[in-house]
């Protein structure tokens, strides 16, 4: 055979692979737990860290308030060094809307060796403590969470003995990049991160979705969250690391009543979304970049063009094979277009949205070696990720 041909095989081979060995990561079906009510609703701690949010929280922190949640719950809303009045913001939506109390304090500036995010939830831990809940609910300012949707969290995890419950919010798909790219997002992170490992006992893999965690305090104590994980860019799969690491059980899914409201319109703004923390989930590497590349060549570029080569060029093993590879690529991905409530006709166009994604990694790369390093809501370090993610 040519080495045309062998490319397409290996493609296809890579895929049978992908399908059946990798944890079945494109079914959808990892949702909460059972749930059933505990003897007793424990108290929980929000801590919702915010720079820069006015806009997001009249959407967000009201979902908040209206927890109906039978135990004691309070909302600690950090601003973090904010320059459009998100402190005022929430507390002049806590006034207007009441329910749940909420609390807005500011850290001041980082110290060094913390990454912004971070430092406003351990201050927001800080501030909690004083309350010794029983669980931390991590969320952020740009998630939107249905009424029962902290005590269905809860209900879940007290009973099931789990450390740390996720749910991956589902993000907002309304223009047709976000189409194109956001389903695509969640896709490529249960790839990577099969939810089916992270969620068997004794599991290996550790990952967490940052937007909406449900954390035992005393889990969070014995593995010095957030202190351990300070430097941290991807800290919520830092985050779940560390409570693996720590004896804890860990959690996640995919959320049925838990959204991300902020706005992806154009693809500048999705590409800023992938790469300020691309290369850092490479640890920084260059070997592993070149890996990456050619390994998303190989399983999703090589499919189309192998296909399409087999048929201009009259051999048929060529096209079989790029073309049954580029079906179960396209097939894998239906599920989670159907969990975005999408046309299944952008399964075929997987191969395109993936080479907009090595294009974010490859930028993610250049950007860290001109010494831009990674970015959240305006602020850059030079060295993001801390030891303990590595």
């Amino acid at each position: 055979m040519s080495a045309v041909a062998w490319i397409a095989v290996g493609s296809l081979a890579a895929w049978v692979w992908l399908l059946l060995g990798q944890g079945f990561f494109w079914r959808t079906d990892q949702r909460l737990p059972r749930r059933e009510a505990p003897d007793h609703w424990p108290s929980v701690a929000i801590v919702v860290p915010a720079r820069d949010e006015a806009d997001m929280l009249p959407v967000s922190l009201p979902s908040l308030m209206a927890q109906d949640y039978p135990g004691v719950a309070e909302i600690f809303l950090v601003d973090d060094g904010s320059a459009d009045g998100t402190g005022d913001v929430a507390r002049a939506l806590s006034v207007r809307y009441g329910g749940l109390p909420v609390t807005v304090a500011s850290p001041g500036e980082p110290e060094p060796g913390w990454t912004g995010k971070l430092w406003a939830v351990r201050y927001g831990i800080s501030l909690a403590r004083a309350r010794e809940p029983e669980y931390l609910l991590l969320t952020d300012a740009d998630i939107a969470h249905e009424p029962d949707s902290l005590r269905e969290l809860v209900a879940a995890a007290v009973p099931g003995g789990f450390d740390l419950v996720s749910q991956m919010a589902r993000l907002r798909v309304s223009s047709g990049w976000e189409r194109l790219v956001v389903p695509a997002f969640v896709y490529f992170f249960s790839q990577l991160y099969p939810f089916r490992w992270v969620n068997r006992t004794g599991a290996r893999t550790a990952a967490a979705a940052g937007g909406c965690v449900l954390l035992r305090t005393g889990a969070a104590e014995r593995a010095r969250v957030p202190e351990s994980i300070r430097q941290a860019v991807i800290d919520d799969v830092s985050l779940a690391r560390a409570v693996q690491r720590s004896g804890g059980r860990v959690w996640l899914g995919l959320a049925e009543r838990v959204d991300s409201v902020r706005p992806y319109p154009r693809l500048a703004d999705l590409w800023r979304m992938v790469s300020r923390s691309a290369y850092a989930q490479l640890r920084h590497s260059a070997p592993l970049l070149l890996g990456t590349v050619l390994g998303l060549a190989l399983v999703y570029l090589a499919p189309p063009v192998t296909l399409v080569a087999g048929l201009l060029g009259g051999a048929p093993v060529t096209a079989w094979a790029g073309g049954l590879a580029w079906a179960v690529m396209a097939g894998t991905y239906m599920p989670m277009l159907g969990y975005y409530r999408q046309s299944l006709w952008l399964a075929p166009l997987l191969p395109f949205t993936a080479v907009l994604y090595l294009l974010m990694t490859v930028d993610s790369a250049v950007q860290h070696h001109r010494g831009r390093g990674a970015a959240w809501k305006g602020r850059t370090y030079a060295r993001p990720e801390a030891a303990p993610d590595r």
